[in-house]
């Protein structure tokens, strides 16, 4: 893992080292130098499969007080995945889209790929050295085709308060994880940890199997290879993961009948935090990004509001892993109208001060090295860095996570066993 991380810095430094050697000036510190006539008049169209990008739209009207007559625009489109193409090689080609690096290598988005411009080219001047390396994606060519807006991890939800409250530790191992719910148990704390439980979709026994199963094959490239492959050997690798969420559950952390009563993994899990009496809650980031607005939302929480951060589970006694993924990622059209005003839009967001400001306005993780922006997130900023691992540079793939992901629920539910489950692998669907 030290090697691979060690790698991707390697990549990162080189980037940064040429990214001066180009026409166009690179942030500095975070501040974006205008590079073309501001009097420039065009529109430029971003396209994703959000509802509404108000955080986007406020980087518009910040960028709009550098060049205020370009016309900037978000657009959902339905059905994205299956549209993206289609869009792309039609005659209102937008400009800016959500990209993911799934897409790369799977034919059914070789039309996508074919419009994608090459982010890593000097003379677009963008400043990748503000980007954790982990997050930045490139295909068998070398080449950049998206970059990270904002990022995801796992963990959970503390209480802080509830923690001071009852005298408490907040753990950091996995003895102390233990050790702390067995003393909220004894405090009238029925399920000291909760989490969405519904069905498999971003479930929590997911989100505590997911980290430490990628972490056990990036100590074995071997094991990744036959897991990727969905070799039926490599399930004995799920064997730690599954343990933990299992023990976890024996161990009386989690009451599976209470998590069942939330009924999504997003707004009802925050507002059954917000409750109050919930010490731990387990979930993505993509769940605390809906925190801040729900807040107002919860009756609990205005009557008796509370400290609250995000941290990672802490699985083992070397604490817990920090999973660097990207959430949102934008690709430029190559092939769109406005192409030069469009990577000056890409090169004013893609700087510290842009991207930090985005992902505080959406609260999600940003993908930039300083991560003190939202208190909320802070705890990942203290992670070791050899407990940091990057999906996408390990090379993990979807088809492996869905494995994991129905183990661990079928584990969790108690409607198989860990053995059952390990003889399953490759054939979850």
């Amino acid at each position: 893992m030290k090697k691979v991380i060690a790698s991707a810095l390697v990549v990162c430094t080189a980037l940064s080292m040429t990214a001066c050697d180009n026409n166009k000036p690179v942030a500095n510190n975070g501040e974006f130098a205008p590079s073309l006539d501001k009097d420039t008049a065009c529109d430029i169209t971003v396209v994703g499969n959000y509802d509404n990008f108000e955080a986007l739209e406020a980087e518009f009207d910040r960028f709009n007080e550098i060049y205020p007559n370009v016309q900037l625009s978000y657009k959902k489109l339905d059905d994205y995945n299956n549209v993206l193409g289609t869009v792309l090689d039609g005659n209102d080609k937008p400009n800016i889209f959500f990209s993911y690096t799934w897409m790369i290598g799977n034919e059914k988005y070789d039309s996508v790929i074919a419009h994608t411009e090459d982010l890593s080219d000097t003379k677009l001047g963008l400043d990748l050295n503000c980007i954790r390396p982990g997050l930045i994606n490139h295909d068998a060519e070398g080449r950049t085709l998206m970059l990270p807006v904002f990022s995801r991890s796992y963990g959970m939800l503390v209480n802080e308060d509830l923690f001071k409250k009852e005298g408490i530790k907040v753990p950091a191992t996995w003895t102390e994880l233990m050790n702390a719910c067995d003393e909220f148990k004894s405090k009238g704390y029925d399920s000291p940890m909760m989490g969405y439980s519904h069905d498999s979709s971003s479930c929590f026994m997911y989100t505590v199997a997911y980290p430490k199963f990628v972490a056990t094959l990036s100590e074995n490239p071997d094991a990744l290879k036959l897991a990727n492959n969905l070799d039926p050997s490599a399930g004995e690798y799920m064997r730690p993961a599954l343990e933990t969420v299992e023990e976890m559950i024996d161990h009386g952390c989690i009451d599976i009948t209470e998590c069942d009563k939330i009924e999504d993994n997003y707004t009802q899990v925050i507002l059954r935090f917000f409750e109050g009496d919930v010490p731990m809650m387990i979930c993505a980031g993509d769940t605390v990004s809906g925190t801040r607005k729900r807040e107002s939302q919860s009756e609990a929480f205005t009557q008796a509001p509370f400290a609250y951060s995000f941290m990672p589970i802490p699985l083992t006694e070397d604490g817990g892993y920090f999973i660097d993924s990207p959430s949102v990622e934008f690709s430029v059209n190559k092939d769109c109208d406005n192409l030069d005003m469009t990577n000056e839009f890409m090169r004013f967001l893609i700087s510290n001060k842009e991207l930090s400001e985005i992902a505080s306005a959406k609260r999600l993780i940003s993908p930039t090295i300083d991560l003190s922006v939202d208190s909320v997130y802070s705890p990942f900023s203290q992670v070791p860095k050899d407990r940091i691992i990057s999906p996408e540079v390990l090379g993990i793939k979807d088809e492996l996570t869905v494995q994991i992901r129905y183990a661990a629920y079928g584990v969790g539910k108690g409607e198989l066993t860990i053995d059952d489950a390990v003889a399953k692998y490759g054939t979850f669907e």
